[in-house]
C-alpha cells in the first residue's frame, strides 16, 4: 500500500449563501484545493454528501459536479454516511491513491441546506435516523442527543455548565476562524439561557444549518515529491470506518458510541500511534454532549471525564489537546456532506503550521473523526507531517 498525502485544501466561508447554488459552492472549493496543489489535472474524485435530493432535489452529483468542474470524463462517485458523508469521501480517495488505482484524487463534500423550511430542513436530517423506530414516534435529532445528554449526566455527574463549555471553547476557537458561520464568542450563561430546544439541550447547544463545500487533493508520496511542493507534506496514516446500530434504544450504552470506538481503535493501529500520541483533534460536536461522548469513545478522555476535561481546559488552545481549532461544527457550521472534509482541511493546516491566530504550537500529528447520524456510522483518519 502506498503513502498518501494532503497536497490541497480548498474550503469557502460557510454560512446561508443564497446566491450560490450547490454546484458553485463545489467548484469553488475544488478549484481553491487544485490551486492550492498547484494541479490542474486529476484522476479521479469522490464527492460527500447527505442529501442533496432533499435540499436541493438534485441526484447524480457525480456527472454533475465533474462536468462543472471541467474535468469529464474522469470516475467521480458521490458518497453518503449521513453526516459523515464527507469523511466516508476521503476515505474512498485514501484508498484509491493507496491502491495505486490513482495517483491524484480529489476529495471534496458539499451541502445545500437553506434552500428549504426549517421543517424541510429537519426532515431531510431525520432520514438519517431510524425512520419506523424513532422518527415516525417524533423523536428528532436533538431529542435523541437530548437522550444521550441526560443519561451521561446521570451515570457520570456531568452538569449543565460543563456541557455549555464546550460550545463556549468552540465558538472562542471559531472566533479565529474567518471561514467560520458564526465567528462570534458566547458565555455559558447565554448557552444555558438560550431557547430550548430538547431538555437538556437549548439552541446554543446545537450546530446550525448551513451551505458550504471544502475540498481536499490526495496523491502518493512519490507523487508528491516529485511535483516539488514548497509547503510541508502531511500524510494520512491511518483511515478506519465502523458502524453501530442506527437506532439508539438498540444500544447497550446511551453515553458510548461504539462504531467511533472501533473505528478508533483501527485507525490508530494503522498508524501506529496511541490516543496520547495525539497533538489535536477535530471532533464530530452535531451537539455539544456529542463532543464530550467522542472524546471518551476515542480514548482522548476517560469515561465520564471529557466534561471535566472541558471544564479545566484539556481541550482548548493552549491546552494538553486542543479539540475543533476550527471552532467545530457547532461555531464553523455543519453543511452535513462537506463537515468530514473541512476536518482534514484544519488538521492539515494546523500540521502545515498555516492556522494563523488559533494555531497549535507544535503540532505533528492530528486526528479528525466524523459522524452519521446518532452515531451510527464513524470514520477516523489520522495525519502526519511527513
Amino acid at each position: 500500500m502506498r503513502e498518501v498525502c494532503v497536497i490541497g485544501l480548498g474550503m469557502n466561508k460557510w454560512g446561508e449563501l443564497w446566491d450560490k447554488s450547490l454546484r458553485d459552492i463545489f467548484v469553488e472549493a475544488a478549484l481553491e484545493a487544485m490551486d492550492d496543489a498547484g494541479v490542474d489535472k486529476i484522476d479521479s474524485m469522490y464527492v460527500g454528501c447527505m442529501s442533496s435530493g432533499l435540499f436541493v432535489h438534485q441526484e447524480h452529483l457525480g456527472s454533475l459536479l465533474a462536468d462543472y468542474l471541467g474535468v469529464n470524463p474522469i470516475p467521480c462517485t458521490r458518497v453518503e454516511s449521513a453526516c459523515a458523508s464527507g469523511g466516508a469521501a476521503v476515505r474512498a480517495g485514501f484508498i484509491e491513491v493507496a491502491s495505486g488505482i490513482s495517483d491524484i484524487v480529489l476529495a471534496g463534500g458539499v451541502e445545500k441546506m437553506t434552500d428549504v423550511s426549517v421543517d424541510g430542513a429537519t426532515f431531510a436530517l431525520a432520514t438519517a435516523a431510524d425512520q419506523e423506530y424513532e422518527v415516525y414516534q417524533g423523536v428528532t435529532f436533538p431529542g435523541l442527543y437530548a437522550m444521550m445528554a441526560r443519561a451521561h449526566m446521570e451515570k457520570y455527574g456531568t452538569t449543565r455548565e460543563q456541557l455549555a463549555q464546550v460550545a463556549v471553547k468552540n465558538h472562542k476557537h471559531g472566533s479565529m476562524n474567518p471561514l467560520a458561520q458564526f465567528p462570534m464568542k458566547i458565555t455559558v450563561e447565554q448557552v444555558i439561557n438560550s431557547v430550548m430546544v430538547a431538555d437538556p439541550l437549548t439552541v446554543l447547544d446545537c450546530s446550525p444549518i448551513t451551505d458550504g463545500a471544502a475540498a481536499i487533493i490526495l496523491c502518493s508520496l512519490e507523487k508528491a515529491k516529485e511535483l516539488g511542493l514548497k509547503k510541508p507534506l502531511v500524510k494520512i496514516i491511518g483511515s478506519a470506518q465502523a458502524t453501530d446500530t442506527i437506532a439508539l434504544h438498540s444500544r447497550d450504552d446511551l453515553t458510548f458510541l461504539k462504531a467511533t470506538q472501533k473505528a478508533g481503535e483501527v485507525a490508530f493501529k494503522m498508524a501506529n500511534k496511541k490516543p496520547s500520541d495525539i497533538h489535536l483533534a477535530e471532533v464530530h460536536d452535531c451537539f455539544t454532549i456529542a463532543e464530550l461522548i467522542v472524546l471518551e469513545s476515542l480514548g482522548l478522555t476517560e469515561k465520564g471525564e471529557a466534561g471535566k476535561a472541558t471544564e479545566n481546559g484539556m481541550t482548548t488552545l493552549g491546552g494538553k489537546i486542543p479539540i475543533n481549532t476550527s471552532g467545530g461544527l457547532k461555531s464553523k457550521g455543519h453543511p452535513v456532506g462537506a463537515t468530514g472534509v473541512a476536518q482534514i482541511v484544519e488538521i492539515t493546516k494546523q500540521l502545515r503550521g498555516e492556522a494563523g491566530k488559533r494555531q497549535v504550537k507544535n503540532a505533528k500529528v492530528g486526528l479528525a473523526q466524523n459522524m452519521g447520524g446518532s452515531g451510527g456510522s464513524t470514520v477516523v483518519h489520522i495525519l502526519e507531517v511527513a
